[in-house]
């Protein structure tokens, strides 16, 4: 074959650090935007972003050449810098460390599309944490329980509190 065909999805998730709700709705929608110029200068295909004021959800399509964790650094250096640079919260802005990424069949982008869409309705429900469980358990993901319920800052306390 002369040519490279290709159609892939990517459901990728990540947290403000501390799971603090930084993102305000004043600022949001300029942060999605930021985020998809990263994207776009990466020649990658966003599909959809959205969130809640803790993490956001990404559906994009990446090319074959993609280095997915190279992508993801970027767009969370580069868009937490941007936060602070413009002061849109009153404390530092960061991402917390990790995200979670899911391949996604053709048949499953509509779903994945309304549940990115709905993430305020989805959320009365479930906290951040939920979510994650189960997104791991449904694409099988292995996972220790007790790191993905605590924070970066949570382990270094308790690490800190066991040298004391």
């Amino acid at each position: 074959m002369p040519n490279t065909y290709t159609q892939l999805y990517v459901h990728v998730v990540f947290a403000v650090r501390g799971r603090a709700n930084l993102i305000s709705n004043l600022f949001k929608e300029r942060l999605y935007q930021y985020i998809t110029g990263i994207i776009s200068s990466k020649n990658q295909k966003l599909m959809i972003i959205n969130g809640m004021p803790d993490h956001i959800h990404i559906l994009m399509g990446p090319k074959p050449d993609c280095n997915l964790s190279a992508l993801i650094r970027d767009i969370k250096a580069n868009s937490s810098k941007w936060v602070n640079e413009n002061r849109f919260t009153n404390q530092k802005f960061e991402w917390q460390t990790g995200f979670s990424a899911f391949s996604v069949s053709q048949s499953r982008i509509d779903g994945i599309v309304n549940y990115i869409l709905r993430q305020e309705q989805h959320h009365q429900d479930k906290s951040f944490t939920q979510e994650c469980v189960e997104n791991l358990n449904e694409y099988k993901v292995a996972f220790d329980p007790n790191f993905l319920m605590k924070d970066f800052g949570d382990i270094l306390a308790a690490e800190n509190e066991l040298v004391a």
